[in-house]
């Protein structure tokens, strides 16, 4: 950010601005850098309509002169136009730059709806302003998760029904979660018994709303990636024995995978039912057993093949020298106590 000049307004400038508020007629005020001062240096009465009077400003501006000007729209809105060409010296780019801000501040930023820069008279025509408004309402370029997100909004509108005054209703169930199928609680219930790396993967019917049991195995870590789905959104929970935290421990963790290449549908479906089903998962837990931990985070992936042991030593949250911190405590814990040396004895 540049800093600014610290260039105040005149009173006169400020009377003026005031004045002009309340004046149907005025179209244009064009302010100068004079004396280390922001003043007042002309009005320009209202001809036309706003489009049409911005060819004025060719007529009171300079070729080589930075300037400010303030413009009036027919609803009484102002915008603000700074013009700085390029043939000016440095020096007045500069100042004109740095006291840009003050301007606004002084005369109160919320006051102008819009800004327009000019480094030449021929961007300051009707034809000009014109093309400066359909850039504003054109729609602004999304990246792919953000158009990702419009669909799945566009998808969800498209496909909510509505029924007499009552609020929009969601197809994926009701609030309190989906159905769950017994061999899908039974699984999830065994997987917090065992002693094992383990997983268990759920989906979703879509046709009944209900989670399927889609395939529970005992794994090594490294292939957790390849046991999941790639093309179908899915809910996975692992049974990981790590010693990455403070304390050894065998952690659930809840995975919520939604490739991008997947239905929109489908993935609307999961993502509004990911946090009911992750609930739901850790009371079957905890009834299960007391004594198992359950991750805190949720671990998310539009990939599952990245899905490795470091993947999720970031999602959760685990420094990766964590472990190599207790391993050299406990080696340090180990050492025996060491009796200091005493002084050498003199000659």
């Amino acid at each position: 950010m540049s800093a600014t000049s610290g260039i105040p307004l005149t009173q006169d400038l400020a009377t003026k601005f005031a004045q002009a508020t309340q004046d149907a007629s005025l179209r244009f005020i064009k302010v100068s850098i004079q004396d280390e001062s922001l003043v007042h240096d002309l009005s320009v009465p209202a001809s036309a309509s706003f489009d049409q009077d911005f060819a004025k400003l060719n007529d009171v501006l300079d070729d080589n002169t930075p300037a400010y000007v303030l413009g009036k729209q027919d609803d009484g809105q102002w915008i603000a136009i700074f013009y700085v060409p390029d043939s000016a010296r440095v020096r007045d780019k500069m100042l004109y730059a740095s006291t840009r801000a003050s301007l606004l501040k002084s005369l109160g930023s919320t006051t102008f709806i819009d800004s327009v820069f000019a480094t030449s008279k021929a961007d300051l025509t009707p034809e000009a302003y014109a093309s400066h408004q359909r850039h504003l309402a054109a729609p602004k370029p999304l990246s792919t998760r953000e158009q990702e997100l419009a669909d799945l909004r566009a998808a969800e509108s498209a496909t909510a029904s509505y029924d007499g005054s009552r609020s929009r209703t969601s197809h994926v169930g009701s609030a309190v979660g989906l159905a769950w199928s017994v061999d899908a609680k039974d699984a999830v219930t065994d997987l917090g018994k065992g002693t094992d790396s383990s997983i268990v993967v759920l989906q979703i019917d879509t046709q009944t709303e209900t989670l399927m049991l889609q395939s529970k195995s005992d794994i090594a870590i490294d292939s957790l990636g390849s046991s999941i789905p790639v093309s179908e959104p899915s809910f996975t929970l692992l049974a990981w024995p790590h010693s990455h935290a403070s304390t050894k421990r065998r952690e659930i963790v809840f995975i919520y995978s939604c490739p991008s290449n997947s239905p929109i549908k489908h993935r609307m479906v999961y993502s509004s039912a990911s946090l009911s089903t992750y609930m739901a998962a850790q009371t079957l837990l905890q009834n299960a057993g007391p004594s198992i931990t359950f991750a805190s985070r949720k671990v998310e992936t539009s990939d599952p093949i990245e899905l490795d042991k470091a993947y999720l030593m970031t999602a959760l949250g685990y420094d990766s020298t964590t472990s190599e911190r207790n391993d050299t405590q406990k080696q340090e814990e180990k050492k025996p106590f060491a009796k200091p040396r005493g002084p050498a004895r003199r000659q």
